[in-house]
């Protein structure tokens, strides 16, 4: 299993990031506003909310895909503004973006071994390549396959795998579930618990909701680009706004 660096889990109680303030604009329109959160060391933490509430935009703006307008991101304590998009990978920040966005015409190695572009996980690549075929037994048997040629589970396993060979320090995660047969979400969900469990910090964006909240330590529901609600998973399932409008009971 690929595992957090010690660096990232020497104390786990701490936040690796934190948005503080944070406004984002796509073009003239506004996305966010005001949005403060952080994510603890070692734990998953989700931002829930419908289409549009802003939370693609957020993770855009961890990795620096899109600008801050206001307010101010840290990585530990690292103000990101003054980090450009690429040098955030090599600090271990790596995301798995919505709809896989695999590489159909490269095969399942070839897109695994592109996760491992950046310098600190370049000198890692043949032992992560290994951990990862053996999180994902179905990536090792199709490995010299098209990527474009595999279902959408398993494009969404080759595309969290690619993210992993990056050996992320946070790992954020856009809608993994998406489009997938109720099997493959449970698996998937067991996955995101074991890289966990292995120590890489997970910034998990569902709108699959119950079983988000079931793993997420902390959880903030997003309305309109503002939180609007916080808390652990399991207060969240049992708020009453949550259960109308995400739940439907």
């Amino acid at each position: 299993m690929v595992k957090a660096s010690s660096e990232s889990i020497d104390n786990p109680s701490s936040s690796l990031l934190q948005l503080r303030g944070v406004s984002i604009f796509y073009g003239h329109i506004q996305a966010a506003w005001d949005v403060n959160f952080s994510v603890r060391q070692g734990s998953i933490t989700a931002l829930l909310g419908s289409n549009g509430a802003g939370k693609s935009a957020i993770m855009k703006a961890i990795t620096g895909i899109l600008p801050v307008a206001h307010g101010t991101i840290l990585f530990e304590d690292l103000d990101l503004e003054t980090v450009s998009p690429h040098r955030r990978v090599n600090l271990g920040i790596s995301l798995v973006p919505e709809g896989r966005k695999v590489f159909p015409w490269l095969t399942v190695q070839e897109n695994l071994e592109l996760g491992a572009y950046c310098p600190r996980a370049r000198r890692m690549k043949k032992g992560s390549l290994r951990e990862i075929l053996e999180i994902f037994p179905v990536l090792a048997t199709r490995r010299k396959q098209l990527a474009g040629s595999l279902s959408g589970g398993e494009q969404q396993m080759l595309a969290i795998g690619r993210g992993l060979m990056a050996r992320p320090r946070l790992l954020m995660l856009d809608e993994p579930s998406l489009g997938l047969a109720p099997v493959m979400v449970q698996h998937i969900f067991e996955v995101i618990e074991r890289i966990r469990i292995q120590g890489v910090t997970i910034l998990l964006v569902e709108q699959n909701v119950r079983h988000t909240l079931r793993v997420a330590e902390r959880a903030y529901i997003l309305e309109t680009g503002r939180v609007t609600l916080e808390g652990t998973g399991e207060e969240l399932l049992d708020k009453p706004h949550v259960k109308k409008a995400y739940l439907g009971l």
